[in-house]
């Protein structure tokens, strides 16, 4: 069974800093694409930051500059450090990523979520 542990986020004021990781966990045979998406209240989810396992990244503009994600392959981990935080960041954070391993009965990939983490910035 595949599972995806966040941790990380919190409260912080604008303008600092937060670190969030999620690691994956489970028998898999690799990791292909790894990404955090937020949703905020009264918003839909979006796509903050991307990395593919060639470590080519994207990120939504309005982050572009100030987060900057990565992953650990060795770990199975994904990384995003964000800094200049603003009131609008505030959201909860969710890691995704798209795994190659054995599921029902064939080699296939699957998509996982994490369970979300709480981001809060204060003005």
């Amino acid at each position: 069974q595949v599972q995806l542990v966040e941790s990380g986020g919190g409260l912080v004021q604008a303008g600092g800093s937060l670190s969030l990781s999620c690691a994956v966990s489970g028998s898999i045979f690799g990791i292909n694409g790894m990404g955090w998406y937020r949703h905020a209240p009264g918003k839909q989810r979006e796509l903050v930051a991307t990395i593919t396992s060639g470590r080519s990244t994207n990120y939504a503009d309005s982050v572009k500059g100030r987060f900057t994600i990565s992953r650990d392959n060795f770990k199975k981990t994904v990384f995003l450090q964000m800094h200049s935080l603003k009131p609008e960041d505030t959201a909860v954070y969710y890691c995704n990523v798209n795994v190659t391993g054995f599921f029902t009965g064939s080699i296939s990939e699957n998509v996982y979520w994490g369970q979300g983490t709480q981001v809060t910035v204060s003005s």
